[in-house]
């Protein structure tokens, strides 16, 4: 497999080289990546959409996580990100389609991985249904969806527990219906002020007119 090249990033955002994936999370470089939020309005409710990251994958295997996300590669611009969503989730966004919620900086460190992310994070309204997604499965494994109030709940502690709703792919590619609750132990742990603030954005974002966004 061709080693992934990354920009690395000083404190202050200056890129300062480029580097393989794997020595940036050995020495803990600042490196861009790109997230994107589907949120959805159903019946008069707002949904967040997350996905159910791969048994097989190297970092944090079957955790729910951000609907898609990924590295951009040295050669890459944010421009390029909308790739990931195409890759993972099956959906064609374009660029225009997305609501851009800003760069947020978050970390996080285990045994021999560090990982400093500038996250050029998006938002972006669907209005797609459950069979619209054709999930990569080598990284995604399941596709399911929480009501917005309950996740910013469970991230305020005001709630333990949440449920989700969806499906996961099973053998034989075969969809298991989901439907269940869930703790935030099964959450990729980015910090609690990460989740805080993207729904602040969402929120924010969701309530301007559309000649606002």
């Amino acid at each position: 497999m061709e080693t992934e090249m990354l920009k690395v990033f000083d404190d202050d955002r200056n890129q300062i080289g480029v580097a393989a994936r794997e020595e940036v999370h050995r020495l803990g470089h600042w490196h861009e990546v790109f997230h994107c939020w589907f949120v959805s309005r159903e019946a008069g409710v707002e949904y967040l959409y997350l996905q159910h990251r791969c048994a097989m994958k190297k970092d944090y295997p079957n955790l729910l996580d951000i609907t898609a996300a990924g590295h951009l590669l040295a050669h890459e611009t944010v421009y390029d990100g909308v790739r990931e969503i195409k890759e993972e989730i099956g959906i064609d966004v374009s660029f225009d389609e997305l609501v851009p919620l800003g760069i947020i900086e978050y970390q996080q460190a285990k045994e021999h991985f560090i990982d400093k992310e500038l996250a050029n994070v998006f938002l972006y309204v669907s209005t797609h249904h459950f069979d619209d997604f054709i999930l990569q499965q080598e990284e995604v494994s399941g596709l399911v969806k929480v009501v917005l109030n309950d996740f910013e709940e469970l991230w305020t502690e005001a709630k333990e527990k949440v449920n989700i709703q969806g499906f996961e792919i099973k053998q034989e590619d075969k969809r298991m219906m989901i439907d269940r609750y869930v703790g935030r132990d099964e959450f990729v742990p980015h910090d609690r002020s990460y989740y805080v603030s993207i729904i602040r954005l969402i929120r924010e974002n969701l309530s301007k007119p559309p000649s606002a966004k």
